[in-house]
Parts: C-alpha cells; sequence; structure tokens
C-alpha cells in the first residue's frame, strides 16, 4: 500500500511539474504582452502608436535578423542541411493539411460565399516565424527546461531553418488566393476606400501633417509583421486580378489589364491554328500572373539573415572566422548576439500594442469564427502529433533529438500568422476579418499553448 501511494505521489508530482514547465514559459510572455498592452492603453497613454510602430520595423529590420545569423550560422553546416531536411518539408504538410480542415470549416459553418477562400487561408497557414522563436526562447530560458542547458541556440536554428518556405508560400499562394473574390468584388470594394490624390493634396498633407495623421490612423496590424507595406501596394494588388484574366463574366471591365490578344499568326480558322491561339493565350495569362506575383517580397532582412548565415556556416574557414570563442569577428557577432536578445520582448510588446486595439467588427459570422479557431488551435494539433509520431517510425526524424520533434509540434500549434493580416489589408480583402480573427486566436492561444505544451513534454520526456 504505501508502495502504492509513493507511486501515486510520484506520478502526480511528475504530471506537475511537466504542467508549471509548460505553463510558465507563456506567462513569461504573456507578463510581456501585458506590459505592451498597457502602454499602449487609451487610458495611460504611456507610449504612442508611432513607438510601437517604430518598434515593429526594428523587429523585423534588425534584431530578427541578428537573432537569426547568431544562432543559424554556427548549427548549420552541410550535414545539418541533410539532417534537417523534414523541416520545410513539414511546414508544407501542416499548411496541406490546414487547407484540408479549413475547406472542410467553409463547408460546415458555411460562411458568407465572399469569405470561402478567406476561411480556408485563416485556418491553413499558421505562425511559423516570432511566436514559435518567443516560444522556444521562453522554454529554453527556464533553468528546468525538459531539452537541457544547451537547448537555445539549437531551438532557434531550428525554427529559422524553415522561415524561408512560410514567407514563400505566403507571397506566392496566400498573396493569390487572398484576392477579393470577383462574384463580389463590389461587396468588398465598397469597404475599401480609395481616393484620388491630386498635387494640391499632397501640398495640404505636407502642411498640416495630414499624411503622418492617415499613417497612424491604420491599425496597428498591418504593419505588425510587415512594415511599410503602404509602399508595396501595386496598381492590381486589390483588384480581382487572376478571376478577371480567366473567367469572362459580364458586369467586368477588363481594359484594366494588359492587352492580351497575341499577334495574329498563320492562316485561316483552323483548328489547329485555333488551338495554337488559345495556348498562346493562356500562356500569356500565366506570364502575366507571374510578373504580378509579389515574389522579390520574400528577400526580407530575416530571410537575407538566413540565407548568409547558411553561407558562412558552410564554409569552415568563413565559420571560424565569425563564430567561436577565438573568432576573428568574434566582436562583431557578439554585437549582433546583444541586439538578437531584443527580439522575443520586443516583438511580444508589439503583440501586446495590437491586442490594444481590440478586435474589429467582422461579417464572417460567429459559426465559422469559432470553427476556424477550433480547427487551427485545436484539431490541427492532434493531426500534427499524428504527423511527427508517423515520421518518428518511419526513420524521418533524427533519432534521440526531442527538441527537434518540440519544434516540429510547434508548427501545428500557433495561431493564424499575423502576416495574413498585412496581406489582407494589401489585396483590400477581409482586413476586419482577419483583425477579429488574430485578436481572438491570439487571446485563446495562451489555453491551447498550455495544454499541448503539457502533452509535449509529457510524450518526448517520456520517449526519451
Amino acid at each position: 500500500m504505501a508502495n502504492l501511494l509513493a507511486s501515486l505521489r510520484g506520478t502526480m508530482n511528475s504530471g506537475s511539474h511537466d504542467v508549471l514547465n509548460a505553463v510558465l514559459p507563456l506567462l513569461k510572455l504573456l507578463t510581456i504582452t501585458l506590459i505592451g498592452l498597457l502602454l499602449a492603453h487609451p487610458r495611460f497613454k504611456i507610449a504612442p502608436k508611432s513607438t510601437f510602430r517604430l518598434l515593429s520595423k526594428l523587429v523585423f529590420a534588425l534584431f530578427l535578423p541578428c537573432l537569426i545569423f547568431t544562432h543559424l550560422g554556427p548549427c548549420i553546416s552541410y550535414k545539418s542541411i541533410v539532417r534537417w531536411w523534414f523541416i520545410p518539408v513539414n511546414i508544407v504538410i501542416s499548411t496541406g493539411i490546414g487547407c484540408v480542415l479549413g475547406f472542410a470549416v467553409a463547408l460546415i459553418c458555411r460562411p458568407p460565399p465572399e469569405f470561402f477562400r478567406f476561411t480556408v487561408i485563416m485556418t491553413a497557414f499558421g505562425n511559423t516565424g516570432n511566436l514559435p522563436l518567443a516560444v522556444v526562447s521562453s522554454v529554453c530560458h527556464n533553468v528546468e527546461n525538459p531539452f537541457g542547458p544547451d537547448c537555445y541556440g539549437p531551438a532557434v536554428a531550428y525554427v529559422s531553418f524553415s522561415q524561408w518556405v512560410s514567407v514563400l508560400l505566403v507571397y506566392t499562394l496566400v498573396y493569390h488566393m487572398m484576392e477579393p473574390p470577383l462574384e463580389f468584388y463590389e461587396v468588398i470594394d465598397d469597404r475599401v476606400e480609395i481616393q484620388e490624390i491630386t498635387e494640391e493634396d499632397l501640398d495640404r498633407q505636407s502642411i498640416h501633417g495630414d499624411a503622418q495623421a492617415n499613417d497612424l490612423s491604420r491599425p496597428l496590424l498591418v504593419e505588425a509583421e510587415w512594415p511599410g507595406i503602404e509602399d508595396k501596394e501595386t496598381e492590381h494588388c486589390k483588384t480581382p486580378l487572376i478571376a478577371r484574366l480567366f473567367n469572362s463574366m459580364p458586369g467586368f471591365s477588363h481594359t484594366a489589364l494588359p492587352e492580351l490578344d497575341p499577334p495574329e499568326f498563320g492562316s485561316e480558322n483552323s483548328p489547329k491554328s485555333m488551338r495554337c491561339l488559345a495556348e498562346a493565350k493562356v500562356i500569356r495569362k500565366i506570364r502575366i500572373v507571374a510578373e504580378k506575383t509579389p515574389i522579390h517580397h520574400i528577400l526580407q532582412p530575416a530571410i537575407i539573415a538566413s540565407l548568409l548565415a547558411i553561407f558562412v556556416g558552410m564554409i569552415p574557414k568563413l565559420k571560424d572566422l565569425c563564430f567561436g570563442d577565438d573568432a576573428v569577428l568574434g566582436f562583431l557577432t557578439d554585437s549582433l548576439d546583444i541586439m538578437a536578445g531584443a527580439m522575443v520582448p520586443s516583438a511580444m510588446l508589439v503583440l501586446g500594442g495590437m491586442l490594444t486595439e481590440g478586435p474589429n467588427e467582422s461579417r464572417l459570422g460567429l459559426r465559422t469564427s469559432i470553427g476556424i479557431m477550433v480547427a487551427r488551435l485545436l484539431v490541427l494539433p492532434l493531426l500534427g502529433i499524428g504527423v511527427v509520431l508517423l515520421a518518428d517510425r518511419w526513420g524521418l526524424l533524427m533519432a534521440g533529438d526531442e527538441l527537434y520533434k518540440f519544434v516540429l509540434l510547434l508548427q501545428y500549434t500557433t495561431p493564424s500568422a499575423i502576416l495574413l493580416g498585412a496581406i489582407a489589408s494589401l489585396r483590400g480583402y477581409g482586413v476586419s476579418e482577419a483583425s477579429s480573427l488574430l485578436f481572438w486566436q491570439h487571446v485563446l492561444a495562451l489555453v491551447s499553448l498550455s495544454v499541448y505544451l503539457t502533452v509535449y513534454f509529457k510524450w518526448l520526456l517520456s520517449s526519451g
């Protein structure tokens, strides 16, 4: 009997220890976020919105690239790239499963027809950047973390290694899926105020400061992970370009698009010449879509830092020059490492400032919003456990590296990417709906992350 009681007591102590290890890192992040919320709250007015915009730009252009370079560089090599191949593949798998879940949510919850694709996107694409970096940093900051005292560097390297895939998907697939639906273009477009600005207006703005006021009136969500988005707008970014190219519907003008008719060639209207003509039109339409895809935006500071870290890490002489106790350029990497330490608290402060603005009014519907959050925060992590478990059994993962598995699991557990709000603003489609969903997802993610981190720690420690 005494042995049974001792065993039960040990099990309870072990369970409570796992819960504590899962909750404490999130409480630390929550504390920083609440500080940001208080600083930005209109009642206190300690820090204006312009301060958080500047801090967001520093995270985007300085702190995050420094963090990636100083921790990915020392860990990367030819051998590690071969061993880490499943990390970017896992991003694609999680996005694919998320798309299927989003499609199921759209079929079951029946959102307004103009938000069908929006439902799929918000379910499929999770935050694989700042938030996972913050979580692994907070977990590894704990002395009693389950992955050992040296987990911080490898954890940041694992998360950083997958960012290029996420950014590539956002600026290709997500960008085009977020274009306003052609059938409801007028409905969506009514919510986007587009005004022609004359030279007199510009002079008046320069005198009275209206431009700065308009800049501060934009939600912080729009620039939380993509500062300067207003400079990225193009001629067709707020129009259903693909739908207009590949569909012919009455009531919509095609005059704004490039001329699609190729030069006439061949002779009469023979079936062969008509088939060649149709093929030429399709190829030209595809080329126009490719030209309008903002793929050049993928070269953000974080991605450049990742590529530079991989380049330096794969050349042993350069690696020894930059990293290590006796490195000639050690003073430089140490300086970057000091600035990298500001990334996580700054990102959490910006998140708190974003949450201060509260949820915007949404026309998505309560049932659909709940469906997206349940699928993203509860169902997808369960499927992620199955994917990682199968991959481990099939020998696709690094044996004995529980931190590696934890980062893979974390890719299924985060809320929708904040960058989706910026894309929604850029395309003029579902901006307030994205803001509302991102607000409630990040609020509820505190509970879901606590539950799943406990499950992950319990599983990984038992399997290890």
